[in-house]
């Protein structure tokens, strides 16, 4: 009223109000190293996973840089208004900790229909535990591929626990027996822009406790000072012979001046003469070596022009009580999944074949005649019409 700005106001204009909603204290959580080292170890592994996923749905998998950041449920909640499905990870063994990977419900059922040989357009109906089920099994070859990539870079090996994955309402209270209790404070977010093909343009993160970070760190930080340690000291241990070869080189030196000052006294050789004694010594091992060798020519049986092709024919009477399995195909249909687990008594199938239409006969699995269907008195039979060449 009177022009003076209040205590909030100023505060909202020099940024002093700013630890109200705990950015600093979360700048506190993990330094500048220490994300950057979260974001490349993430990087990393993810791109492993990408090119698993890729060979898994035979289909193209691009997955982006990440990006670093610090959330929480609620804010979370914020960015997924959809039920999504949370995928819990545990390593076992090479370091101790927890990962979430975060996907939407219409992700998982394309990634689903993909794996089921689809193409990635079958996604009505509701999420089924077959669509957990097969997202936890491409999740599974995804962070397994992930964690030998860890491997290497921590130079231990990291196993992880199978994937459980659930449907998870994030406006809903979470049950701390699907998801870990790591989710309710602050919470590393890593999260990346993937793309399926034509199919997906979507996000998938992952989230990290901060102890869990941190040791990622560690563990980092301590495979390469051990790397670059031990670089360093075989550096040293090649650099502590250096001062021997400069005395090996002052000792030649009276020996090479003393044909220097004998050599006017010897009468001048021709330099290929000079350089013809050094062949000898480097052959002379090898000849001195080599076994007393018998050499003959090789000697080769000759053909029997003799012998008439005709009486080489195999006699095709060997196999005449050979069984095979003769098969009467009435037509064929594709149904998926859904379907097939929905059949019961009394379900009716429809096939490719019109009525009437010949069926084929097979031998052993190949098509060899086409026939029509005849009743011979309680028994069904086959009449050929058609045989194949």
């Amino acid at each position: 009223m009177d022009g003076m700005l209040s205590q909030e106001e100023i505060d909202a204009l020099t940024g002093d109000g700013s630890s109200s909603d705990g950015s600093s204290d979360r700048d506190e959580l993990l330094s500048e190293a220490e994300r950057d080292a979260v974001g490349e170890i993430a990087n990393i592994n993810m791109g492993t996973a990408a090119t698993t996923l890729s060979t898994l749905l035979n289909n193209k998998v691009n997955i982006t840089t990440p990006r670093v950041s610090y959330v929480t449920m609620n804010e979370l909640s914020e960015q997924y208004d959809r039920p999504c499905v949370f995928i819990h990870i545990s390593y076992i063994e090479g370091i101790d900790g927890n990962n979430v990977l975060i996907l939407k419900e219409q992700d998982v059922k394309i990634i689903t229909d993909l794996m089921m040989g689809g193409d990635g357009t079958n996604t009505d109906g509701e999420l089924s535990e077959l669509h957990l089920s097969a997202i936890s099994e491409a999740m599974n070859q995804m962070m397994g591929s992930a964690a030998t990539s860890l491997s290497s870079m921590l130079e231990r090996k990291v196993d992880i626990s199978p994937p459980a994955a659930s449907l998870v309402d994030l406006n809903d209270t979470i049950d701390d027996s699907v998801i870990s209790s790591f989710l309710d404070g602050v919470i590393i977010q890593v999260a990346f822009d993937m793309k399926i093909g034509d199919l997906i343009d979507s996000q998938i993160m992952q989230l990290y406790p901060v102890e869990f970070a941190k040791e990622l760190y560690d563990r980092f930080m301590s495979s390469t000072t051990g790397s670059s340690g031990s670089t360093t000291e075989s550096s040293a241990a090649a650099a502590e012979p250096a001062p021997q070869p400069a005395a090996a080189e002052a000792a030649p030196q009276p020996m090479m001046q003393q044909p220097m000052d004998a050599m006017p006294q010897q009468p001048m050789m021709d330099p290929s003469m000079m350089q013809m004694p050094q062949q000898p010594m480097m052959q002379q091992p090898y000849m001195m070596g080599m076994p007393n060798v018998n050499v003959q020519p090789a000697q080769f049986q000759p053909f029997n022009a003799g012998v008439s092709p005709l009486m080489q024919q195999e006699n095709i009477d060997l196999i005449m009580d050979v069984p095979l399995e003769v098969t009467v195909e009435l037509g064929r249909t594709n149904k998926s999944i859904k379907e097939i687990l929905d059949f019961s008594p009394g379900t009716i199938i429809e096939l490719d074949k019109l009525a009437g239409e010949p069926v084929d006969v097979l031998v052993n699995g190949k098509f060899v005649a086409k026939g029509e269907v005849v009743v011979i008195e309680e028994s069904f039979g086959i009449r050929l019409t058609e045989i194949t060449k």
